[in-house]
């Protein structure tokens, strides 16, 4: 009897599910979507409604065809996919594609993989629902249409290759807003007041504790409150003593996940979210997309048995959740472990954020922490001003005896520290009194987890968006997520001791960062054009509106086709105005005048990235060019900087009978030794670089350069590039795997790498014209022809089938330059150029 067909997206999600279902269903995997926009004509017919057109990508062509001859011989074909709108898309695609009638095919919705959540499913089949699918559709939809007639635009007014996007273009707005709120931030500095006295604690012990006095702006000022505490009786004033309490925070949704699995495990959002799809598939947590903070009754109970065998009745309390976010569905769960008692999975990768789930999952049902906190007024004899000294003290744990949530940089609070029980009208003796300079801080620069945290507060995106948002505009080059070293900064001490006062300096490091969000100078310059021509587009409302729309078609109460139309009829109108009037963008700053030729000194961006010029294109004499240093922006780099850049490249003295200088160059900046280049060390200025250190970096690098074995009679050297460890043998480069210790390599390692790498050197030709610098070679997709940098794909067959080498037995020469003609008219016009040019210039 013929089963009956059921359809995931994931084989990690088939394989589980199969394991519950019983002989009757054949569990499959359409690995995602089968169906997209089509490329031409960007996929939408405007002038039908916006009617979109999809085509079924080549990667999918074999899977479709083994799910419809799947379904062609399965007794009924039921859809399983995911329960959101992306989901519900995807069942909906496989409706058309497969020739299921979706008001008859059944389709099942669970938010966990476990054997009563999947045949509860079963047992209760709906059909697909297409208002989600046209909500779906409509922000597909839209987003092409933003990004595919913004994009030409950047192409011919700033660069090739670049994007825009109607989230991603805003999240990058965010990142570029607040470095400039950083770079523009003024530093103030300030006095604060602190008192350090010696009590004796409940066990009679003496211990010493701090209390806080007034802010100062000016040293004067400070100097003159110390000068007045002299010979000062400090006495314990009024006593307040309040009780508290913390509650525990909602457990996890998408969006919090992100956050706190950035925060406390340092994890990306882009990884976080691969994680826990992972551990979703294996049936060990709920769906991993949601918005609500809703627990099933199953869960609460689970949650109560857990907490009172672990620790005691006292430390449980049932919370039921409820969502501030009115567009959230409370009919889904939270993020949780489908089964709480198990606390450990045995999985190395997902145990953690594993861990981090069950924590937030079984906090969440217990009890307050309560807490007691003292404040004591310190009266000061000689002023009226007053210290003021704050403790708390912990009476009862609660849930925190298991989580504790994080904080990003703007968020974090002081914590309190225990006071030792003092008394109204207690003499106190003071060890010192200080007033220390302290500054003002900028905001901090976002994390990953703070970013989206941002994103959610304005209702730009949604959740499930946030990781390849946050993942594209990084592969786009507009923002990076980097470290940055801090800068050593002194600041003043002045202590009253023993009714004397000291002066003192000490210092720290400030402006360090780690893992933060910088934009890049094409990150800002796409950030202004953006900003002057597509306002509505980068508007924060704007695109948090659209959500709502979307919320709206996807509870039937709005046409997708509408929303699309009133959006499109007066954004088209502005691109159209925009790529007939805009000027082309630069992000030219002017920086000042060049002291020697008088001349401007400009920063901006140029077709290979920031640069610095001196002289204006149009000035009868060229201008001068030099590119701007890694850890340098062209929005903050000073005339003075800019200048340093024009000393290189500079020579020294000749070494060993060649010619050595220092330049910098696209990878950075390098000694020039005859016409080998070799990098100078990260974070050394080029400009320090003597004789001296020039041939110490040469020394250093013939060292690593000398050859530490022979293959064939011919040198074997190593080293680290771009790309990890390496060893080099003639002209061929081979990467040493972590299996290999590369710091110990036997000449048996060396032996096996380099016969591996020819090997596969070998076998990746099918045919080769060496005379001719053409080949025919193996590719991932197939054959392909390669000339120089040019590269022709073979057509793909019928069938779907791969070209053999026996196919290309009687494939010419000439055939091969049809291919490379076809795909590069001017290819070997070009090519005659470049060898004439080099024979001029030799």
């Amino acid at each position: 009897m013929a089963k009956k067909l059921l359809i995931v997206e994931s084989p990690a999600k088939a394989k589980t599910i199969e394991k519950y279902l019983g002989k009757e269903f054949e569990v499959t995997s359409s690995y995602g979507h089968i169906r997209d926009l089509g490329k031409e004509d960007m996929g939408i017919d405007l002038e039908a409604n916006f009617e979109p057109t999809y085509v079924i990508p080549s990667d999918k062509k074999k899977i479709v065809t083994e799910l419809k001859a799947k379904a062609k011989t399965a007794s009924e074909v039921w859809l399983a996919t995911d329960e959101d709108r992306e989901g519900e898309a995807i069942s909906w695609h496989l409706c058309e594609v497969l020739k299921l009638d979706p008001s008859t095919t059944k389709r099942i919705v669970f938010h966990e993989i476990t054997k009563p959540a999947i045949q509860k499913a079963v047992e209760n089949p709906r059909l697909v629902n297409m208002d989600l699918v046209n909500a779906q559709q409509a922000r597909r939809i839209l987003d092409r249409l933003v990004g595919f007639e913004i994009s030409p635009i950047l192409w011919r007014k700033l660069s090739s290759g670049l994007s825009a996007g109607r989230v991603q273009s805003v999240a990058v707005r965010l990142i570029v807003e607040r470095e400039r709120e950083i770079n523009n931030f003024k530093v103030d500095s300030f006095y604060k007041t602190e008192g350090f006295f010696k009590a004796n604690d409940i066990h009679k012990k003496e211990v010493v504790f701090k209390a806080e006095g007034q802010k100062f702006e000016q040293s004067k000022d400070a100097r003159s409150f110390l000068e007045s505490c002299k010979n000062a009786t400090f006495k314990v004033g009024k006593i307040e003593v309040k009780p508290g309490k913390r509650s525990p925070t909602a457990p996890f949704t998408t969006s919090t996940l992100q956050q706190e699995a950035s925060r406390k495990l340092g994890m990306s959002v882009s990884r976080t979210m691969r994680v826990a799809q992972h551990l979703y598939e294996n049936g060990h947590i709920t769906y991993m997309r949601t918005d609500s903070v809703n627990l099933s009754e199953t869960a609460l109970q689970q949650a109560h048995a857990v907490i009172n065998e672990k620790f005691g009745a006292n430390y449980h309390q049932r919370r039921q959740y409820k969502n501030k976010n009115q567009s959230a569905q409370e009919a889904h769960e939270a993020i949780r472990p489908t089964d709480l008692n198990v606390s450990q999975i045995f999985d190395k990768e997902g145990q953690r954020l594993y861990d981090l789930i069950w924590k937030r999952t079984i906090a969440s049902q217990m009890a307050d922490a309560k807490t007691e906190k003292t404040v004591a007024t310190i009266d000061i004899s000689t002023v009226s001003d007053q210290l003021t000294a704050t403790g708390e003290v912990w009476k009862f744990d609660g849930f925190m005896k298991v989580y504790m949530e994080s904080h990003d940089d703007e968020d974090e609070g002081t914590q309190e520290g225990i006071l030792p029980p003092l008394v109204e009208g207690q003499t106190l003796p003071l060890l010192h009194l200080t007033t220390t300079e302290r500054f003002t801080r900028a905001a901090a620069r976002y994390t990953e987890a703070s970013l989206v945290k941002k994103l959610e507060e304005l209702g730009i995106g949604r959740p499930s968006t946030y990781a390849p948002t946050i993942t594209t505009i990084q592969n786009r080059n507009y923002v990076e997520r980097k470290d940055k070293e801090g800068q050593k900064r002194t600041y003043q001490i002045l202590t009253l001791q023993n009714n004397e006062i000291k002066e003192s300096k000490s210092s720290e490091i400030t402006g360090a960062d780690k893992g933060k969000l910088f934009p890049s100078d094409l990150g800002f310059v796409v950030t202004d054009f953006l900003m002057e021509h597509f306002k509505k587009i980068m508007d924060y409302s704007f695109t948090a509106n659209i959500e709502d729309q979307f919320d709206d078609v996807a509870s039937g109460k709005r046409a997708w086709n509408e929303v699309i139309k009133e959006f499109y009829q007066p954004f088209h109108k502005v691109v159209a105005h925009t790529m007939e009037t805009a000027e082309r963008a630069k992000g030219e700053h002017l920086l000042g005048n060049d002291p020697v030729s008088g001349k401007p000194v400009i920063a901006r961006l140029g077709k290979y990235g920031p640069m610095v010029q001196i002289g204006a294109t149009e000035d009868e004499e060229k201008p001068k060019f030099a590119t701007i240093k890694p850890n340098q922006s062209i929005e903050t780099i000073t005339l003075e900087e800019a200048l340093d850049l024009f000393k290189l490249p500079f020579d020294l003295a000749d070494y060993e009978g060649k010619s050595v200088s220092v330049g910098a160059g696209r990878f950075g900046p390098y000694v020039k030794w005859g016409e080998t280049f070799i990098s100078i060390p990260k974070n050394e200025d080029p400009l320090s670089v003597d004789n001296e250190r020039a041939i110490e970096i040469i020394q250093e690098k013939q060292a690593a350069d000398a050859p530490i074995a022979q293959y064939k009679g011919k040198p074997v050297t190593k080293g680290v590039g771009r790309f990890g460890p390496f060893l080099k043998y003639e002209d061929m480069f081979i990467n040493v795997p972590k299996a290999y210790n590369f710091e110990k390599l036997s000449q048996s390692d060396i032996e096996e790498l380099i016969s591996k790498k020819i090997e596969k050197e070998n076998n990746r030709y099918i045919k080769q014209w060496p005379e001719e610098k053409i080949s025919v070679e193996n590719g991932r997709w197939g054959p392909f022809v390669r000339f120089g940098k040019i590269m022709a794909a073979f057509p793909k067959k019928k069938d779907g089938e791969r070209y053999t080498e026996e196919d290309l037995v009687d494939f010419t020469l000439e055939d091969a330059k049809k291919m490379i003609l076809a795909k590069e008219p001017k290819a070997f016009d070009q090519k005659a150029k470049k060898t004439a040019t080099k024979k001029k210039k030799a």
